[in-house]
């Protein structure tokens, strides 16, 4: 699968559900409505989905949600999913989660063929955590970062830098996730949803954060890739990476190879753009896939050179209006 722009899409992130434990101040509101579960794709579809993707090149297959772990059955489908890893046909398979179910899956996890996970950790006070996810509880992460350890999962911790809130933690969190053994990166804001605050107020450039965090650190640039947007450094007193998701202040579309699929089947090519594919008409009327593919094609066929992410005092509102929990994280 070969864009207009000569970009192989070779991964694949498939929110499994919208539904979500927490209801962070970045992500959702706090009062979300969520999906008819009649609207969501079974487990046996979305399988389906993505084996065809993998038949079509797709090497890495990230499952995300809202959070991935709070779906019903959810390691019936990572467990089928690991035979295209048994087979060679892909490379990785992975998540993103809140950290709060991994002390039930963590073992399961492993054991089905992950290796690594993200896991979504904003701060490291429990006050302010709680504040952040409104819901969410900070012991239940270290508790679910705990059990990852011990199956023997490797996490990357992924913080949002949000201004005013977390932006003075951050040589804390380098710290920490290096005497964790934890990679990090750090992520800017993006504009996708109506939330209750102004975006402009929690907007942090991390250029900004890169520069102060040289006055105490020693970043070295590397050329280690997991697949994804993040570009990352070397923090050598802790041997640990950094990495940093820079949407606004550096684009990465120059070399993006995702395209995101919902849990209702709908297929976003760029996740800052509003153009889709409908594949859930094609998966269900036709038993076999030669629409399914043929859809698939005619998408990648349209995948945009880059988004329109934007945030300042005249852009405040969401660049898309559908929540980051919708179109999977």
């Amino acid at each position: 699968m070969i864009d207009p722009y000569g970009r192989h899409t070779s991964y694949l992130r498939v929110s499994v559900t919208d539904r979500c434990d927490f209801r962070c101040v970045y992500c959702m509101s706090e009062n979300m409505s969520f999906l008819p579960k009649a609207d969501v794709l079974t487990l046996e579809e979305i399988d389906r989905l993505c084996s065809t993707f993998v038949s079509l090149g797709v090497r890495k297959l990230r499952l995300t949600g809202g959070e991935p772990l709070v779906r019903k059955n959810i390691m019936s489908l990572i467990r089928n999913l690991g035979r295209h890893l048994k087979a060679g046909t892909l490379d990785e398979l992975t998540l993103t989660t809140n950290g709060s179910q991994l002390p039930k899956f963590a073992t399961e996890l492993f054991d089905c063929g992950v290796r690594r996970i993200n896991v979504s950790c904003d701060t490291l006070d429990p006050d302010r955590f709680k504040a952040i996810t409104r819901w969410g509880q900070l012991q239940q992460v270290h508790d679910g970062l705990e059990a990852a350890k011990k199956a023997g999962l490797h996490v990357k911790i992924n913080a949002v830098a949000l201004k005013g809130i977390n932006e003075h933690e951050f040589d804390n969190m380098i710290s920490w996730c290096g005497e964790q053994g934890f990679d990090l990166t750090l992520i800017e804001t993006m504009p996708m949803g109506e939330i209750t605050s102004d975006r402009t107020d929690q907007y942090l450039p991390l250029s900004v954060v890169r520069n102060r965090l040289r006055e105490k650190w020693t970043l070295t640039d590397i050329d280690y890739q997991t697949g994804g947007p993040a570009r990352y450094m070397q923090v050598e007193e802790t041997g640990q990476r950094l990495g940093f998701i820079t949407p606004l202040t550096h684009n990465f579309c120059e070399s993006c190879n995702r395209v995101r699929l919902t849990c209702t089947g709908t297929l976003y090519m760029c996740l800052g753009q509003n153009d889709s594919a409908d594949l859930l008409t094609a998966l269900r009327t036709n038993a076999d896939d030669d629409l399914l593919i043929e859809t698939i094609h005619e998408a990648i066929g349209r995948k945009p050179k880059g988004h329109d992410f934007m945030i300042d005092r005249r852009h405040s509102g969401p660049a898309v209006e559908r929540h980051m929990s919708v179109t999977g994280g």
